[in-house]
């Protein structure tokens, strides 16, 4: 037999029901009506827009305190990934001073350049200056 037309004659589509074998709905009368207007069943109250997930706002530093700027020089200097963004985060100062952080340890020569994009600034630990 070929397979093809058994499994196209073994389909049934499936019926709606008949409206003539339903029964009839319940009435309600007026006051049940009202009750339910009342009540406000499934349009109740309006949905509320959702206000999304915040990131919490970290206080970062706007300018070097004695302590941070020596952690900078002793601690930052030995990462082996530094950027902005990372100094921002470990050291707690905002975006502005970490690029000028960088920029200050480029010029001493303690990291050196690896990528220098528009937007992010990749650089890495000096092991012997050339």
């Amino acid at each position: 037999p070929n397979t093809s037309t058994w499994a196209l004659s073994s389909y049934q589509p499936r019926t709606p029901p008949d409206p003539r074998n339903m029964p009839p709905k319940e009435q309600k009368s007026k006051e049940a009506k009202a009750k339910a207007a009342m009540a406000g069943g499934k349009g109740g109250k309006k949905k509320k827009w959702s206000k999304g997930k915040t990131k919490e706002k970290t206080n970062n530093m706007v300018l070097f305190d004695q302590d941070t700027y020596d952690k900078l020089l002793k601690e930052s200097v030995k990462y082996k990934l530094i950027t902005p963004s990372i100094l921002s985060e470990r050291l707690r100062i905002n975006g502005s001073l970490a690029r000028r952080a960088v920029k200050e340890l480029v010029a001493q020569d303690k990291i050196k350049v690896v990528s220098q994009h528009s937007s992010q600034l990749i650089y890495t630990r000096a092991i012997g200056t050339d």
